[in-house]
């Protein structure tokens, strides 16, 4: 059977963004995973039942360790000497590229599932832009995430091979029997609300992801704030860690989570399903995405979605049919949706109405899976 090498920077996105992947192209390659060693490939070994070969990436610059990295995996390389290579996420992208090129790997294929230098200035834009042109060099194939990501690799000229998206974009699609609102019990979102101090009347507005500044967080507590000062009974839920270290809130957004009590913040949450069961409407303002799986997942259990015009987002969301999409940075754009969902009832039910079906009909797992297996036996043809 050919052999497939699936690489990645960290094996949580082997393990987390392509779960269930492996596990059907083992059926098709002998698949193998490439990634730090710890628990996260462990999980990918057991459930996708395909052999994994530890070989540990940096996620930042450092010379030494990257070189060692990438002699590490030019060994593995020549030794298991696979048809096809397939790389997601930046360091693992680049070390693979380079690793597989000058051990001949035929097919070597990198997806872009967002990129990191036009948020950056200076030196460590063009250095990173650089990086992904290298990257870009000694692949054989680009796959971009979504056409946003596709849009910025033609602006900044990164590379000028063919850029295609897979299916409708989208690393794995969504698991539809998972993310399902009927998986979730009346009994447990009762039990959830009583937990948290919802009543029945109240409309909750959720978010889903990291509690930093990047996500739009800010100006998402901002408007909150205003419009459950005009609106006793609306609640918002943050679900997602807290983090201090890196883009951290402004201290005022920090107070006003503390300090009102119609925001609700539980942290990080292994299961986010019972929450986006007991909510309304899902916001995301985020400053910049590649492709967000928790759109997706918002999406499919049922709710309608507030979203900036961003990659990824607005390639999910189309304007008034299964969400609304506000422009970014824009604390009063996120209040004047807020106020629109919740009082347009016609609105609201329509775009309800819509919410799966259009995951449902754009973003299925199965479609991307066989999307994929596709592209890989017609690259195979074209040698």
């Amino acid at each position: 059977m050919k052999k497939l090498i699936r690489t990645a920077t960290v094996s949580i996105s082997l393990d987390i963004l392509l779960k269930g992947q492996l596990a059907f192209l083992k059926d098709h390659y002998e698949v193998v995973a490439v990634s730090g060693k710890d628990s996260h490939l462990d999980s990918v070994s057991s459930r996708e039942g395909v052999r994994t070969i530890p070989v540990s990436f940096q996620r930042q610059i450092s010379p030494f360790k990257d070189f060692v990295s990438l002699l590490k995996l030019y060994k593995v390389l020549r030794k298991e000497k696979p048809l096809i290579v397939h790389s997601i996420t930046p360091k693992a992208g680049l070390l693979t590229m380079i690793a597989a090129y000058f051990t001949g790997v035929p097919i070597r294929i990198h997806t872009f599932t967002g990129l990191v230098f036009p948020y950056k200035k200076g030196f460590i834009h063009h250095l990173l832009l650089f990086l992904d042109k290298i990257l870009c060099r000694f692949a054989t194939h680009i796959i971009p995430e979504g056409e946003g990501v596709k849009k910025d690799l033609l602006a900044f000229k990164v590379t000028k091979k063919p850029l295609k998206v897979i299916a409708n974009g989208n690393v794995n699609g969504i698991d539809l029997d998972f993310f399902n609102p009927n998986k979730v019990s009346q009994v447990e979102q009762e039990n959830l609300k009583q937990q948290l101090h919802i009543n029945s009347t109240d409309f909750v507005f959720v978010f889903v992801g990291r509690l930093v500044s990047d996500k739009g967080i800010n100006e998402l507590v901002a408007a909150f704030d205003t419009f459950s000062s005009k609106n006793s009974n609306s609640k918002l839920l943050l679900v997602g860690p807290l983090e201090n270290d890196l883009d951290p809130l402004l201290q005022k957004t920090k107070d006003t989570i503390s300090n009102n009590k119609a925001i609700i913040s539980v942290g990080f949450q292994t299961d986010v399903r019972p929450f986006l069961a007991i909510s309304n409407v899902f916001v995301f303002p985020s400053y910049r995405e590649g492709f967000p799986n928790v759109i997706l997942q918002a999406g499919a259990m049922n709710l309608p979605c507030l979203v900036t015009d961003i990659s990824g987002s607005n390639e999910i969301i189309i304007q008034n049919e299964n969400g609304i999409i506000l422009p970014v940075k824009n604390e009063i754009a996120i209040f004047e949706a807020m106020k629109l969902i919740f009082e347009d009832r016609h609105l609201f039910l329509k775009i309800k109405q819509n919410a799966r079906i259009q995951i449902e009909s754009r973003f299925q797992q199965e479609l991307v899976w066989k999307t994929l297996l596709q592209e890989y036996k017609r690259l195979e043809n074209d040698l």
